[in-house]
């Protein structure tokens, strides 16, 4: 579809976790890192994006469509840290810079355990196996996991679930205020549900990975609920981030097909 006949600018990352709520408007899509996409969003060269939860918690400049996410309800698989050392050897962590949640989310286990590493950017990811503490996300994360390596996987989604016996939501369709976007909330609803009644189909005919391994991973490690449970995640994350000083955090603001809601 050429970019002059689309009527809303939309982006989503180019993650197999994102397949099922973009089902059917992939050619409408651009596709980029949470991080890009948080920067165009910023910049007004996007009307709505999937992104990180902390770009909209940092920022009071966005809603959040109601109803949608990116969660996870114990081992989430694709958000890691790879430790060759005991967690409490931790001096720094070298991060995967696509995603702010991910790191976040470390941050804050990790000074919950009262651990206050270095956090540094990762140069590559074929440098992720030389490190003694390394934080992967989305496809690289999943990677890392099947291939041989030698470190222990510290699951963030599995940990912040023991501690707080909570989902913790990753990743939001984030909606640029200030512009009339009813058809495009209908848009991103319908796309889920279609991309939730054919999971099979997914599950069946990606490329990504092998067929048993889709399976467990869309039945098991992730869901795509933004519930009453999944807020309360979000709410104790909120908590979390301004108990460590993390940054200025923002009430979010959930919008559904005709009103809006605040949190």
């Amino acid at each position: 579809m050429p970019v002059e006949d689309k009527k809303f600018r939309i982006g989503s990352v180019p993650y197999l976790n994102a397949v099922p709520l973009t089902r059917g408007i992939e050619s409408e899509l651009i596709f980029a890192p949470p991080s890009k996409l948080a920067e165009q969003l910023r910049k007004g060269e996007l009307d709505a994006a999937l992104v990180s939860i902390t770009e909209v918690l940092f920022n009071d400049r966005y809603d959040i469509l109601d109803g949608i996410a990116i969660a996870s309800l114990g081992e989430v698989y694709s958000v890691l840290l790879a430790h060759k050392k005991p967690l409490e050897e931790v001096k720094e962590v070298f991060c995967d810079t696509a995603s702010l949640t991910g790191l976040n989310l470390m941050k804050v286990l990790l000074a919950e355990r009262n651990l206050f590493p270095e956090f540094k950017p990762l140069e590559n990811y074929k440098a992720a196996g030389e490190k003694d503490f390394v934080l992967l996300i989305g496809d690289p994360a999943i990677d890392f996991q099947r291939s041989p390596h030698t470190h222990e996987i510290f699951d963030l989604g599995a940990a912040w679930t023991e501690m707080t016996r909570l989902p913790f939501v990753y990743g939001v369709w984030a909606l640029r205020r200030g512009i009339e976007n009813e058809e495009l909330r209908r848009e991103l609803r319908e796309a889920k549900n279609f991309g939730l009644d054919t999971i099979e189909t997914i599950i069946e005919t990606r490329e990504e990975y092998d067929e048993n391994f889709r399976r467990d991973y869309f039945e098991w490690n992730i869901h795509y609920n933004l519930a009453d449970e999944e807020k309360r995640g979000i709410d104790k994350f909120c908590e979390l981030l301004r108990k460590h000083k993390l940054g200025t955090v923002y009430p979010p603001q959930f919008t559904s097909e005709t009103l809006k809601i605040r949190s």
